[in-house]
């Protein structure tokens, strides 16, 4: 340029070119400059005397302008973004001393805490000021009359600030950005009839309800005015209003993101882009669309649109991105989208699609995104992808793609970054050990494909790999030793093959975050080598065949946030300096090992853990009271099967974000706390953002026992709250509290010694789906509130002492197997077979039965005892006699002696009574 100079991201910037006299551009930005630069070279009448165009954009100035600027009157362009003027008190007198100034940037300058502001603007004094950038300032209020005011203004971009109330006409604006702002009003009847209004940018407002076209009686001029209309980011509904046809200007229309429904518009011939996506539209995409010749840009991603891809886009020759992916489309692939020469973008993922890849794609020789995954196409890529020279990403995963991907495949590829076939089961990868390929790949995700002749060894010249998932593709044998050579990995995922050997191959990058190898059969300790990967992130070498403790020099990764370590074989005591070692450690699964001792102390130390799985090991001593102190952040805490003693300790209770807490097959004693059921995170529901944390998360399971049975929940696992106290030796009763846990799913507290009754208000753990009670010492009755529990589907109440009717009603009514019952013996109702007799007191009945049986019995025994008596006396003096002649003889000599005595003393008494009598005549 003519007496310019542009030093932008230069260093070490020397001032002497702020003393050519006759310098007119100077552009210092991104030079790094602070006040001592300027104030030290500038502040003379005489510096740059003739400058007009002046960027000191995006360096360190902040505070009080140089005095210089008053002097520079031929400036017509300045640029002070990111120029810190929240204490410059001289700004306003400064700027308005510059008349001469057409173009003004103050982009990110903390005008809303600055002296200057909007409404101390000068209208008179910048009677020339046609291109104002007040962008990113966080300016309040509602919108700035003073601006209004300067009819020289063709563009004003107020975006990203906080203002609000309605946007007012400026009739002589050819630009206007006020996106990104609290809006909540445009005066569209006002814009439409603005006959200079090229460019509206409303995005990122709270504009609501249905849009308002132009109307037939705007003036004539307007409908040729407005060239590009975006209005993305707001609350806008209803369909896009016919009226908009009559902009016969409007080449660039942008409503994504809104809640708009209706068919995708066709009234709008001279369109050149077209951005709906994120919306609600429905029915098929128009054959009419394909009138639409000037289109160079479409993008309909993420509505409701069914049926096909029309044949017709294909007149759209001139189309460069064409975007379709997150419908239900349906049908295959058309072969006329091959004419569509001029695409760099093709996506159609995440749809319905059938059939295969149509060869014709090859003809797209521009294309550099080809982005075909999670569909239902079937058959084998064809090899005319070879043909896409500038195709830098290739992602045709998730679909039924099936056959051999060969060399062939590759061949001109040279620009190939990331390639993606992954979970196309059928698809089978064979090339020679001898092929090396055309590209340097960032990217290889084969995984869930089948991978012949072993380890893929042109994986070795993939000098700048940084992911490589290679999982469930069949691969065996060791990991090869070119794998410690790759320097740039930051993912490597070999989880669900036939790995053996140790680990002493894997990359030694100090880029490598995360290393996934479950599921394999890979042995021998965990080397030393592993601690020096330090921005190791996720760790899973889980369900694996190792041996050996947990080494202590694993305290050098710092930035570890999963340790897993399940079902490996590990054993010994945890390393006391644990906590030491994973300071950012979020998720610890250690479980399904052979590791014993006490918890070490240092583990406490683990202030952001969310997840500590101990399960299936043979750890012992009580449970820590520094867990629910120290750790409460903890959502899921699962102790399963260990050897734990003593009580459960109350400072679980700070662990309030628990969601599953699973310390069942213990040997704990002692009562459940009642300040379990102040557990918030078992009370309220979750927000999409936490569940989606977990169905993101593919790396990790949790096993619990659920409706009888052991579930192992995956990236469902957000979604599951239960708590599992079963099979330890706890008494006392059911803490009614417990049943403030309206989201628990799941409640196990079976095999123990609890007592009391069942807490009546029960029927408020209104998400219960399992409950399980059994052989326990429970009595009373069922609470009739447990009808109340509509998604109850698995119930065990057996081996307790309950009594009375069963409920009936609702979800209770499917509950029908007896057994859930069992081992009750004063129940009776459905489903058992015995019946309440008195419907109205069943308990009272039950107990009147129950003493009329046993009354019945004492009489039974009553009667039963006298005859045993009779018998026995009976026959021992009958038998003996039957039987023994010579006693016969004896007793009836007995007999007869003693009947003789008595005859006499009777006879005797009557002769004494008789004479009495005589005497007394």
């Amino acid at each position: 340029m003519s007496n310019g100079v542009n030093l932008s991201q230069a260093n070490n910037v020397d001032m002497v070119f702020y003393m050519i006299p006759s310098l007119t551009y100077l552009s210092l930005s991104w030079c790094g400059l602070i006040n001592a630069d300027l104030g030290l070279h500038l502040n003379s009448s005489k510096i740059l005397p003739n400058i007009e165009h002046l960027d000191l954009s995006s360096n360190s100035f902040e505070g009080q302008l140089p005095h210089f600027f008053q002097n520079l009157t031929s400036l017509t362009f300045l640029d002070l973004s990111y120029y810190n003027l929240s204490l410059a008190w001289n700004s306003v007198n400064l700027l308005n001393m510059i008349p001469s100034l057409s173009e003004l940037h103050l982009s990110v300058c903390g005008l809303h805490n600055a002296p200057f502001s909007p409404t101390y603007l000068n209208s008179s004094a910048h009677s020339n000021i046609q291109y104002l950038d007040l962008s990113c300032n966080s300016i309040g209020g509602r919108f700035p009359s003073k601006l209004m005011n300067i009819t020289s203004l063709t563009f004003l971009d107020l975006s990203e600030n906080l203002l609000h109330s309605s946007v007012p006409v400026m009739p002589n604006l050819l630009k206007l950005d006020v996106s990104y702002n609290n809006f909540e009003h445009i005066e569209l009847v006002g814009i439409w009839r603005q006959c200079h209004l090229k460019e509206l940018s409303v995005s990122g407002n709270h504009f609501g309800g249905e849009m308002i076209g132009p109307s037939s009686n705007t003036s004539e001029c307007s409908h040729y005015a407005l060239e590009v209309l975006e209005a993305q980011v707001n609350e806008l509904n209803g369909s896009i209003p016919e009226s908009l046809g009559r902009l016969r200007s409007l080449e660039a229309l942008d409503l994504s993101d809104n809640k708009l429904t209706g068919s995708v518009p066709t009234f709008l011939g001279n369109l050149t882009k077209l951005e709906l996506y994120y919306n609600q539209f429905s029915g098929s995409i128009p054959e009419s669309l394909g009138r639409l010749t000037g289109l160079t840009y479409l993008d309909l991603q993420s509505n409701l649109l069914t049926g096909s891809i029309p044949e017709s886009l294909r007149r759209l020759t001139g189309l460069t991105y064409l975007d379709l992916q997150s419908n239900l489309l349906t049908g295959s692939i058309p072969e006329s989208l091959g004419r569509l020469t001029g695409l760099t973008l093709l996506n159609l993922q995440t749809n319905r699609l059938t059939g295969p890849i149509p060869e014709s794609l090859g003809r797209l020789t521009g294309l550099t995104l080809l982005y075909l995954k999670s569909n239902l196409l079937t058959g084998p890529i064809p090899v005319t992808v070879g043909q896409l020279t500038k195709l830098v990403n290739l992602d045709v995963s998730e679909n039924s793609l099936e056959g051999v991907v060969m060399e062939a495949h590759f061949a001109n590829l040279s620009m190939l970054l990331s390639l993606d076939t992954s979970a196309n089961h059928k698809l089978i990868f064979n090339v020679s050990h001898e092929w090396i390929p055309p590209f340097q790949l960032r990217n290889v995700q084969l995984s869930s494909c089948k991978i012949e002749n072993g380890f893929p060894h042109w994986l070795q010249n993939q000098r700048k790999l940084v992911s490589l998932e290679l999982s469930n593709t069949s691969l065996y044998g060791p990991l090869p030793t070119w794998l410690r050579n790759m320097s740039m990995i930051a993912s490597l995922d070999l989880s669900n093959n036939k790995l053996i050997g140790s680990l002493i191959n894997l990359p030694l990058s100090e880029y490598t975050r995360i290393i996934l190898l479950q599921h394999n059969l890979l042995n021998g300790s965990i080397p030393r080598s592993m601690c020096r990967r330090r921005r190791l992130v996720i760790l899973d070498v889980s369900s694996n065949r190792l041996s050996g403790n947990i080494p202590d020099c694993l305290e050098n990764l710092q930035d570890m946030r999963m340790l897993i370590l399940s079902s490996t074989g590990l054993s010994g005591v945890l390393p006391s300096s644990f906590g030491n070692i994973y300071s950012s450690l979020e998720w610890l699964k250690l479980n399904d090992n052979n590791f014993n001792g006490q918890l070490p102390r240092d583990l406490g130390k683990l202030r952001d853990l969310k997840l500590l799985d101990l399960g299936n090991n043979k750890f012992s001593g009580i449970i820590p009271k520094w867990i629910g102190k120290k750790l409460s952040s903890l959502e899921i805490l699962r102790l399963h099967k260990n050897n734990f003693t003593g009580g459960i300790p109350h400072s679980l209770c700070q662990c309030s974000d628990l969601r599953i807490l699973d310390i069942a097959h213990n040997h704990l004693i002692g009562s459940i706390p009642h300040c379990f059921g102040e557990m918030s995170g078992m009370i309220e529901a979750r927000d999409e953002n936490y569940r989606q944390y977990y169905e993101d998360t593919d790396v990790i399971d949790v096993i619990q026992v659920m409706k009888g049975i052991e579930l192992d929940y995956t990236t469902t696992m957000g979604l599951v709250i239960n708590m599992d106290l079963s099979s330890n030796k706890l008494t006392g009763e059911i803490p009614p509290e417990i049943t403030a846990l309206a989201m628990l799913m799941g409640l196990n507290l079976s095999h123990n010694h609890l007592s009391g009754s069942i807490p009546d208000s029960i029927g408020n753990m209104k998400a219960l789906n399992s409950l399980d009670f059994s052989d326990n010492q429970l009595t009373g009755t069922i609470p009739p509130s447990m009808a109340a529990l509509n998604f109850l589907s698995s119930m065990n109440l057996s081996y307790n002492k309950l009594s009375g009717r069963i409920p009936t009603g609702k979800q209770l009514q499917t509950l029908n197997d007896p057994s859930i019952y069992a081992g009750n013996r004063d129940l009776c109702g459905a489903p058992l077979p015995n019946n309440c007799s008195n419907p109205e007191n069943p308990p009272a009945t039950r107990s009147k039965k129950k003493y009329k049986k046993a009354n019945g019995l004492r009489k039974v025994w009553f009667y039963l005892d006298i005859t045993c008596g009779f018998a026995t006396g009976f026959w021992g003096i009958i038998g003996v006699l039957a039987f023994k002649k010579q006693w016969r003889r004896k007793l009836f000599m007995i007999a007869e002696v003693t009947m003789d005595k008595v005859y006499v003393a009777v006879a005797v008494r009557i002769s004494k009574i008789k004479r009495g009598r005589r005497d007394a005549k």
